[in-house]
């Protein structure tokens, strides 16, 4: 089939679109991707939107008719831009699609409490598009028991193929995740912590900049080693995964609160340094230092941070991006949810009990058809 995947991750920075031609398994043919690029209105809506849901009572956030105002301006934007990324990627590229794989904009993620919410309605973008659209892909793990999340897991697993050496992949986000396979079958996946978050907030907050292009600002910064040392003090890194963290678990609080407060590059390079070591730490948590360590996501294009990382891991662990393996690195995660909508079509295990922690292997996915 060929399949749209369509990603709006926790860097709120877009949407990733890409084309896979899969069967959900061991076929992968990537077709044309792009992005579909929020504007900075659109970017404050969801913001206001995050920190409101991370705020809400659970019985609140289950019930959208008791939803604040914000989230459902903040479902009817993401709803738009949906349709209208679809719609202008699908003319530009003459597409025939069979598939339309809807992640959704995750506004709250509470995995100890067996909920995470998605926003955005399938059922319209099915309904403009013409195209069946899979989306809510996490509550089926959860239900049984999973953290619902990462799900990019099999994907990794399966773009891997036959490498025997153990090795990870490193997907850096909003937040980092990380997939560990042995070589013999055997993996592991879980979030490491946050990768490009508490970076663009930062950015945000002292520059009124997105992000921290190439890692620039870190890099002319020194690091505050007491506000590095509270940040790795948090009881996440000595839970076992696999675990998965809701986008807003780190804040800038940390920061904020110290007097004199920190320089915008001061700040930046602190919290590089938190992002590296939250992604050594979690490697340290694997049954083994991977041989290769492959490198995909926008963090990727941090040279700050990727320093910092091969500083880390020295001559133990090779770095190497993605796109030394004829990956698209900055389309991998949408052609991982194309892939998985496949999935979800054959009723195909999305995670397993070693990538979400469920208590059996488990598909999921809710299609929403055209009636066409």
């Amino acid at each position: 089939m060929q399949a749209l995947g369509m990603m709006s991750g926790t860097s709120l920075d877009g949407i990733d679109l890409a084309v896979l031609e899969t069967d959900g398994e061991q076929q992968l043919v990537p077709g044309p991707h792009g992005f579909f690029a929020y504007a900075d209105e659109d970017r404050q809506i969801l913001r206001e939107a995050l920190s409101v849901g991370v705020s809400l009572p659970l019985a609140v956030l289950q019930q959208a008719e008791r939803w604040p105002a914000i989230l459902h301006t903040a479902e009817r934007l993401i709803t738009q831009r949906h349709i209208q990324a679809a719609t202008a990627f699908q003319a530009q590229h003459h597409l025939s699609l069979s598939l339309i794989a809807m992640h959704g904009q995750t506004i709250s993620h509470r995995p100890d409490d067996g909920f995470t919410l998605q926003i955005g309605d399938a059922a319209a973008l099915a309904a403009e598009t013409g195209i069946d659209v899979m989306a809510d892909f996490r509550q089926a793990d959860m239900r049984a028991g999973g953290q619902g999340a990462p799900l990019v897991p099999l994907f990794h697993a399966a773009l891997i193929g036959d490498i025997v050496a153990p090795v990870a992949v490193l997907n850096m986000g909003g937040v980092a995740n990380i997939t560990w396979m042995d070589g013999q079958g055997d993996i592991l996946a879980f979030d490491t912590g946050p990768a490009n978050a508490l970076i663009d907030d930062w950015m945000m907050r002292t520059r009124q900049l997105a992000y921290d292009a190439d890692g620039a600002w870190a890099a002319q910064g020194q690091v505050n080693e007491a506000a590095l040392a509270a940040y790795m003090a948090d009881a996440y890194f000595t839970q076992k995964p696999p675990k998965s963290l809701d986008r807003l678990h780190f804040s800038l609080d940390g920061l904020n609160a110290l007097s004199p407060p920190l320089s915008s590059e001061d700040g930046a390079a602190t919290l590089t340094a938190f992002t590296a070591a939250s992604i050594v730490a979690g490697l340290a948590q694997c049954p083994n230092l991977p041989e290769r360590l492959i490198l995909c996501g926008g963090g990727r294009h941090n040279k700050t941070l990727v320093a910092a990382l091969g500083s880390h891991l020295g001559s133990d662990c090779e770095l190497m991006m993605s796109e030394a393996l004829g990956w698209q690195g900055d389309a991998l995660e949408a052609q991982a949810f194309a892939w998985l909508g496949v999935r979800a079509l054959k009723d195909l295990p999305l995670s397993l009990p070693s990538t979400t922690g469920a208590r059996h292997p488990v598909s999921g996915g809710v299609l929403f058809e055209t009636g066409a």
